[in-house]
């Protein structure tokens, strides 16, 4: 069965650009950069599965998304495009490019290499889990408790963008937390390679990111060998949040050369 993700698109352009954001994101994490982008390209941003409005599944991995994004591409009469992702979005980006390289034009690979992850959330899935929504009346209250296992401001403020409230009051999450913490194994794991990618890619990192290490540069250029890695200075994973003026003129003087 297909599942209808939830999109936005933005402008017109003849050329597309998709764009695929990180674990625990949405499609709002990059409106205000898609719409830049519009200016040049027909842009859409998803929300994947288990992610902000699109459908809950039972399972989650890379290769599922991977399916659902050709799946997407196909509702939407796309028949290719540039294509982004972060983190998460970046993983499942390199194994769709793998997957299917003819429908990809350029690749662009934001704060991660395609190796296999240790696991990085587990205060955050604690922070999450010891969140009782049925007691909670404000957002300030879930900021609360999550606080001493998540004392970054900024991404306490990412994570509680997860949380809304039905038109009773009543406080869930988009996400689907149980199936994503159940999954998390495969959202880590390394890339499956099936030869090497030809198309050209663009890796950008955050100087002060652990996500893309010198060593991985070797794994990086082996499977892509046609790939540019650009570090960004002062920015973190959430680059192109931090830095967008910086990421978005890396991006299409890319795309756009």
């Amino acid at each position: 069965m297909f599942l209808q993700l939830n999109f936005k698109k933005y402008g017109t352009a003849p050329d597309n650009l998709i764009i695929i954001h990180g674990f625990l994101g949405s499609l709002d994490n990059w409106q205000t950069l898609a719409i830049e982008f519009s200016k040049n390209f027909s842009v859409y941003t998803i929300d994947m599965r288990n992610h902000g409005k699109s459908p809950h599944t039972e399972h989650h991995s890379i290769k599922l998304m991977v399916e659902d994004l050709a799946n997407f591409m196909d509702q939407n009469k796309i028949n290719t495009t540039h294509l982004l992702g972060h983190s998460m979005g970046g993983k499942v980006a390199m194994q769709f490019a793998i997957n299917y390289p003819e429908k990809i034009d350029k690749l662009i690979i934001a704060d991660i290499a395609p190796r296999e992850y240790k696991h990085g959330h587990d205060s955050i899935f604690e922070a999450l889990n010891a969140i009782d929504l049925s007691q909670i009346t404000r957002r300030k209250e879930a900021e609360d408790k999550m606080m001493h296992l998540v004392p970054d401001f900024g991404t306490r403020q990412f994570l509680l963008k997860n949380l809304t409230s039905t038109e009773s009051g009543v406080y869930t999450w988009k996400m689907n937390l149980k199936v994503l913490q159940n999954d998390y194994n495969e959202i880590v794991a390394q890339i499956e390679y099936n030869g090497i990618y030809l198309k050209p890619v663009l890796f950008i990192r955050g100087s002060l990111s652990l996500y893309i290490k010198p060593a991985d540069e070797v794994e990086i250029i082996e499977h892509f060998v046609n790939a540019k890695i650009e570090t960004i200075g002062n920015a973190g994973h959430w680059l192109h949040a931090e830095k967008p003026k910086e990421f978005y003129e890396l991006v299409v003087s890319f795309l756009l050369n």
